[in-house]
């Protein structure tokens, strides 16, 4: 998989996960209490699953490619 789709899918998987926030915020500030929503934060919260994303998509791959493949049928 590419890098850049990689990028993309965090990107979506991101942007999921900020629609599903912004509702069940609106849900809470219907039923119980004001929460106020913040642009900053819902950019960092975005960043932050986009570079964990890669962090743990693109680290194990590149170990795993620099392994030989004889060393790598031989441990499992």
């Amino acid at each position: 998989m590419s890098r850049e789709l990689i990028v993309v899918l965090c990107f979506i998987g991101g942007l999921v996960g900020v629609v599903v926030g912004v509702i069940a915020s609106l849900i809470v500030n219907a039923t119980l209490t004001h929460i106020a929503l913040d642009i900053t934060v819902i950019m960092m919260a975005v960043g932050f699953a986009v570079a964990v994303r890669l962090f743990f998509g693109i680290y194990p791959a590149r170990r795993a490619s620099r392994l030989s493949p004889i060393d790598a049928l031989r441990y499992e």
